[in-house]
């Protein structure tokens, strides 16, 4: 079977993640760009020992700490320019915290993608842990028109620490809440209970303040189509506890590598 068809069934997961560890569509979009140029020259660097997914992740992420000229027997970087911002570059305990949380990697695939001992990968983890426990917290505004979801995630928001300052279930709930309360962050379902929209919501709240916002939805396909700007963090329903956590860290970790001020 050729490269390309082991690897075009995980790209929609591993455009996520790359979203994910750069912060942007375009950066994450690029890295992904990069390292299907990078088989396609050398087929050889696409590992046979390891399940296809696992393996093309790997690639990736040799890829990406490629790009750091700090890292280990550095080589040259693989993106240009603006599409290579090094200051955000997600360090590799969040890189190893996402692809067990996020990507759903075991313990023992993740060392294998990292190609770590246990020993490192268990420290790494610890590490990933307690900077997201440091989060400095914020206010977080839920988009979400069914009730239980909702509550869900407010304790998971809660949990690590942010204050909920509103839960809003239409479009126009969605522009009240922050007209009396500006949140740091947005949680938005897509499909809201009348109808409305909760994509249009978070367009028109970008209008007026600039804040990091992580779309869930059960139809992922609807967002990630290539086709026009995509969000870049997104979470699937049915969702794990842990993503949820994993997500929103990753999404203000960004937020405050861009200097914006935490609302509360």
């Amino acid at each position: 079977m050729s490269i390309a068809r082991q690897i075009t069934p995980q790209l929609p997961s591993l455009r996520r993640f790359a979203r994910l560890i750069a912060g942007s569509q375009a950066s994450g979009d690029a890295h992904v760009a990069a390292t299907l140029e990078a088989l396609i020259a050398d087929p050889e660097a696409f590992p046979k020992d390891m399940p296809h997914r696992q393996a093309l992740y790997q690639v990736f992420l040799k890829l990406w700490s490629s790009a750091d000229p700090d890292a280990k027997g550095a080589a040259r970087p693989v993106l240009p320019g603006p599409e290579r911002n090094l200051n955000a570059i997600t360090p590799l305990a969040r890189q190893a915290f996402l692809l067990r949380t996020v990507e759903g990697f075991t313990f023992d695939e993740v060392a294998g993608i990292l190609n770590m001992p246990s020993e490192t990968l268990d420290a790494l983890l610890e590490q990933a842990g307690r900077e997201i426990a440091e989060q400095v917290a914020t206010d977080v505004l839920i988009i979400e028109d069914e009730p239980i979801i909702a509550l869900d995630i407010e304790a998971m928001v809660q949990d690590l620490g942010h204050t909920v300052s509103g839960v809003a279930r239409t479009h126009k709930e969605a522009i009240e809440s922050v007209n009396q309360r500006q949140p740091g962050l947005v949680l938005a379902d897509i499909h809201l209970a009348d109808g409305s929209s909760g994509l249009d919501a978070v367009n028109e709240i970008l209008n007026s303040i600039n804040l990091p916002v992580i779309f869930i939805t059960a139809y992922p396909e609807r967002l990630l189509t290539g086709e026009k700007p995509e969000p870049a963090f997104l979470i699937t329903k049915p969702f794990q506890a842990d993503t949820v956590r994993a997500t929103i860290s990753q999404a203000l970790f960004f937020d405050r590598r861009a200097g914006r001020r935490t609302v509360h």
